[in-house]
């Protein structure tokens, strides 16, 4: 009896310090995750509210992108395989670097909404994104119920998306594009909830190895999958419901 009683000590204490450590890794998680939030933003308005800055990358009048601007807009894309396939030889402190690296290239690539839409419409689009995204990341927090089976559908619902505003870029479809929007707010607000499952559970599962440096840069992926998430659900509700200048 005794011997069962410490065996239950010796859980019980385990359980706590996984929770403990899980709140912990979940921290680090948004606050990385925040940090490259207020880079973005930061760099987009120095960048968006100075013409002579934007001109750069965007006609001042028309908005269109130049070469560099083309460059700008996709380089966000090349930079998140590239830091999927690198992510193995890269130390933790290498992976939040690229990770804040490319938070400022983002900023770049968005920094023409400061130009498109009034000031007032982007902060209240923010404010909407934040509380809809907190909700979802909770709701995926802490449900009981497992939706690892969203996930394949999910993205392949982001690839459609990826597809389909690769094509607009060219035809310049007012429906396709509000179809993509709407579309876009739902495929990332259940990627929010989904995700922030998989970040809990992958700590979970792994929490046990004491890989230290696994579980860092693995907390640098879910803060970017997450970020990901919020920047394209912004963009999203912004383009249905932001006022234009």
């Amino acid at each position: 009896m005794a011997e069962f009683d410490t065996i239950r000590t010796s859980a019980g204490a385990r359980t706590a310090q996984i929770d403990e450590g899980l709140r912990a890794h979940m921290n680090k998680v948004y606050g990385t995750m925040s940090v490259g939030m207020l880079m973005t933003f930061a760099v987009a308005w120095a960048v968006g509210s100075s013409p002579e800055l934007l001109s750069i990358f965007r006609d001042p009048v028309t908005l269109a992108p130049n070469i560099l601007g083309w460059i700008v807009m996709f380089a966000p894309l090349i930079m998140v395989f590239a830091f999927s396939a690198a992510i193995n030889r890269l130390s933790a402190a290498g992976a939040q670097t690229f990770f804040y690296v490319f938070a400022a290239v983002m900023g770049l690539s968005i920094s023409w909404i400061f130009q498109a839409f009034t000031g007032i419409s982007i902060a209240q689009v923010f404010l909407i994104t934040a509380i809809a995204f907190a909700g979802l990341s909770l709701w995926g927090y802490t449900t009981k119920k497992d939706i690892s089976g969203w996930g394949s559908f999910l993205i392949m619902g982001v690839i459609g998306l990826i597809a389909a505003s690769i094509i607009n870029l060219f035809i310049m479809s007012s429906a396709l594009m509000f179809a993509v929007s709407v579309l876009g707010v739902l495929i990332f607000a259940g990627l929010t909830a989904y995700d922030t499952q998989n970040i809990k559970n992958t700590y979970i599962a792994h929490a046990a190895h004491g890989d230290q440096e696994w579980l860092a840069k693995a907390g640098i992926m879910g803060a970017l999958s997450l970020y990901l998430n919020f920047i394209n659900m912004f963009m999203m509700l912004l383009s249905l419901f932001g006022n234009r200048e």
